[in-house]
């Protein structure tokens, strides 16, 4: 049974079952409805300073213990038409109404026209007679009343079950959301450089052809490790930014097996900011940007720089390097260093959406710099 009340949503798992108002809403409707009925009756009737009050009330607490039986039977078989057409459902419950209405009146009748009725009941018979001629036309009559009384919860009854098909829609509507935008998560995170890889194994093949054993594995050992985090960690969550940068140590260690002479790093982390949480490997692309178009482009040392910083609440991230000014044409300038910087900041739209920025340029005398800036999480 599908409740009103908001459901845990999981992109693994959507319930398409038929939307049902939950029976214990449906119960209060009906003990409300009649609830009010039997309050304001009474009222009237105290008001009015009508006579036997307390033998009414006996006898119309009994028909309002009946009208919620028959309530809730009506309410029985308008569940069964739960994930109709709301227009079905309307259709059916105006017209069930009508032998509802009729039972009530009946049973109505019978409590106080019937069974022993009151002296106040016979001095009413006696004064309007053009009411009570037969049974049949005061029961008539009185049905005609009731239908709209009875009408009316049924009317709330479909209004509760179109309430409950929408909820499940917007569940239904939530985990697509959740599900399509986890995939892109997961698409945006294993775009990884091959050039990367590529690279690296070309380093590799060159230290062992000079017989340079102990640094080709070192090199495997890190290269291992790198690829172990960076394809079991769940691209959907959250990484401490101790771990983010223990990752790029591992990336900077390959690298810097490539341009020994050439590759300076300088990891600026305050301690209290090692808790905080960001999305994981968000910083790959960006460093890897920085050794492709920085320290590759350039013939002299390049100085990669990875800060941290908390502004306003907000936890910045900024990757920069001083390559030489021409080391970035004006067409990467432009594109922001292609796909990776891309990926980066459609990663931090995805994970939040309108919270975070990515701002990206070139740097006054060279060299090229993006500043992330994310909600702060965590413990930072």
């Amino acid at each position: 049974m599908v409740s009103l009340s908001p459901q845990p949503s999981t992109a693994a798992s959507t319930d398409c079952s038929t939307p049902h108002v939950p029976r214990r809403v449906a119960r209060l409707s009906i003990v409300g409805f009649w609830a009010v009925y039997f309050l304001l009756n009474t009222l009237r009737m105290a008001v009015e300073g009508a006579q036997d009050q307390m033998g009414m009330l006996g006898r119309r607490a009994i028909v309002t213990v009946l009208g919620i039986g028959l309530t809730a039977l009506f309410e029985y078989a308008l569940r069964r038409l739960d994930g109709r057409p709301i227009s079905a459902m309307l259709t059916t419950a105006f017209l069930a109404a009508i032998p509802v209405s009729f039972a009530y009146a009946t049973f109505n009748y019978m409590a106080f026209y019937v069974v022993e009725p009151l002296e106040s009941t016979r001095r009413e018979v006696m004064m309007h007679p053009e009411y009570h001629q037969t049974a049949a036309v005061a029961i008539t009559d009185s049905a005609a009343s009731w239908y709209f009384f009875i009408a009316s919860w049924a009317v709330l009854y479909v209004a509760l079950a179109y309430a409950a098909k929408v909820r499940q829609a917007e569940r239904i509507a939530a985990s697509y959301r959740a599900e399509a935008q986890t995939a892109q998560l997961r698409a945006l995170r294993y775009q990884i450089n091959p050039h990367f890889l590529f690279n690296t194994l070309n380093s590799l093949s060159t230290l062992v052809l000079r017989q340079r054993g102990d640094e080709a594995e070192r090199m495997i050992i890190n290269l291992s490790n790198f690829f172990r985090a960076s394809l079991t960690a769940d691209p959907t969550e959250d990484v401490p930014l101790s771990d983010e940068i223990r990752m790029q140590r591992l990336y900077l260690d390959i690298e810097r097996v490539r341009f020994p002479d050439r590759l300076i790093v300088v990891f600026d982390i305050p301690p209290e900011l090692e808790n905080a949480q960001v999305p994981a490997l968000i910083l790959q692309p960006l460093v890897e940007n920085a050794i492709k178009h920085g320290v590759a482009r350039s013939r002299r040392p390049v100085t990669i720089t990875i800060r941290a910083s908390r502004a306003d609440g907000m936890l910045r991230l900024t990757v920069e390097d001083d390559g030489e000014p021409d080391a970035l044409s004006a067409k990467d300038g432009a594109a922001g260093h292609g796909v990776g910087l891309r990926n980066v900041c459609d990663r931090l739209e995805a994970r939040f959406p309108g919270a975070a920025k990515c701002v990206h340029g070139p740097r006054p005398g060279g060299g090229f710099r993006v500043e992330l800036t994310l909600p702060m999480t965590g413990n930072g």
